[in-house]
């Protein structure tokens, strides 16, 4: 029996591959697609080959169609067996082997071409286990891990893509930061929207200190107490936001200018968030497309003038602090 050749990509090509994830990511998320287009075409290209892989991983595991609404999540067996699904695609993948699916292809491909190691595809896909395992964080620490495993893992394979050597784990720490900001941003705005697919991700210390009932948090009736919390879930956001920062200087300016226009855009729908105090999920909150320009052309002076000020708390958390410990 002849054996599959071992070609990056599958032996898909790679301008087609490109076009199909360039459509996931303006189908799926109208802020990631803005801030990509500031970058130079290859990483441009690269940032939309990394985001089709993630969207699609985040579908089959939530069985859902580019980020709508869940679907039937079935048992517990079932929902593992999508995780498993995602692992052998993205083995194949690394193993540049065809998968059948061009998110999977797109993914080797653009593994192979930056680098990217098995490892940190295992980082992010964790994120999809803890959901298939009913996961709700107990403490901050907890929720932090979780925020690592679905969006800083990802924000440190996107440092790769830009360049980042291996070796500069410095850089790669802010660019994990970027991502845990983001995924905290994403929290406070889908409180609700989670709330009703069963799903919780604020540390149940946080809930127990507001002597919320299992379940209550996000009642109507409720939602003034809730606004509370969101002082404290906003600010850590704006410390991992303003940690990235300081990695974003030492980028090209291009690069710089596209993570800071959507460290813009993200931080601002965290800010709506706090501001709208128990309004903030009557409605889901969005960046309309004028704010986005406002944001990009912001970003832009701050790449020129390039002299973040950094958190105003000492930075002494690095990536290795969001990942599992033996038993979690």
């Amino acid at each position: 029996m002849r054996s599959t050749p071992a070609v990056a990509g599958g032996g898909r090509n790679r301008a087609s591959l490109v076009r199909q994830a360039r459509r996931a990511i303006e189908e799926g998320s109208h802020s990631f697609a803005a801030a990509s287009k500031l970058f130079d075409r290859r990483t441009r290209e690269r940032a939309w080959l990394l985001y089709a892989w993630c969207r699609r991983c985040d579908d089959i595991a939530d069985n859902q169609d580019m980020g709508g609404p869940l679907g039937d999540q079935g048992d517990a067996k079932s929902a593992e067996d999508r995780v498993q699904a995602i692992r052998v695609l993205t083995r194949r993948a690394f193993e540049e082997q065809p998968t059948a699916d061009p998110a999977f292809d797109g993914f080797g491909l653009v593994a192979d071409e930056c680098n990217l190691s098995p490892e940190m595809a295992n980082d992010v896909i964790s994120g999809f286990a803890l959901d298939a395992g009913g996961f709700t964080p107990k403490n901050e620490r907890d929720m932090l891990r979780y925020c690592y495993h679905v969006a800083g893992a990802v924000g440190i394979m996107m440092a790769r893509l830009m360049g980042v050597p291996e070796d500069d784990g410095e850089t790669l720490d802010r660019a994990c930061d970027l991502g845990l900001a983001f995924q905290i941003a994403n929290i406070a705005r889908d409180i609700v929207e989670d709330d009703a697919a069963g799903r919780c991700y604020l540390p149940a210390e946080w809930l127990a200190e507001k002597d919320f009932a299992p379940g209550e948090h996000a009642k109507p009736h409720n939602r003034f107490v809730l606004a509370s919390l969101m002082p404290r879930l906003i600010g850590m956001m704006e410390v991992h936001e303003a940690a990235a920062r300081l990695g974003a200087a030492r980028l090209g300016f291009r690069q710089r200018w596209a993570v800071l226009a959507a460290a813009n855009i993200y931080g601002a729908i965290g800010r709506k968030v706090l501001n709208r105090g128990q309004l903030a999920w009557d409605r889901r909150v969005v960046v309309p497309g004028y704010e986005k320009l406002w944001h990009v052309a912001r970003a832009f002076g701050q790449a020129l003038v390039n002299r973040p000020a950094g958190p105003g708390v000492p930075i002494t958390w690095t990536r290795h602090d969001f990942r599992p410990v033996a038993g979690w």
